[in-house]
């Protein structure tokens, strides 16, 4: 599998952009860019995910579920869901691309926009990554993402 994690903006709907990317032969997780800390935490969950699978240690049914478990670093399916699901009427999005190598944003009116994975301020205080040891918010959502292998069992 092949990952890809980029940030987009357009008037797209949520089921207008699934279907580009699964018509593409790929497949797709959108997120909430509230809760995305990094590019590395993303394709962490989506590793931390395959690895579920090939050890039969998955919770859900599909590598997109179980992905969107990790990103959340929440036990349960329904919460994770509910957190990392884009809001309704949202205009931007964060997108896992697996095997998609060229997304053509343009053929549904989206434009990339990458801004939208970084991670701020707002978004390690709404993830609860702030420390008083110095640890930078980058490591800290990486961490969570991993330990919840722990709290999965």
């Amino acid at each position: 599998m092949d990952f890809s994690v980029i940030g987009m903006r357009g008037n797209a709907s949520f089921e207008t952009i699934v279907e580009h990317f699964t018509s593409m032969g790929g497949e797709v997780v959108l997120l909430d860019p509230d809760y995305v800390y990094g590019r590395d935490m993303i394709e962490s969950a989506a590793e931390h995910a395959v690895r579920a699978f090939e050890h039969g240690m998955n919770r859900s049914k599909t590598i997109l579920t179980e992905t969107i478990i990790y990103a959340a670093s929440e036990r349960q399916i329904s919460k994770a869901l509910s957190r990392m699901k884009p809001k309704e009427g949202r205009m931007d999005y964060v997108a896992l691309l697996i095997d998609i190598p060229d997304p053509k944003l343009d053929e549904i009116g989206m434009t990339r926009d990458d801004s939208l994975i970084e991670g701020t301020p707002e978004k390690a205080e709404r993830l609860g990554l702030i420390n008083e040891m110095g640890i930078p918010c980058e490591d800290l959502a990486l961490e969570r993402v991993a330990l919840l292998d722990l709290a999965k069992y």
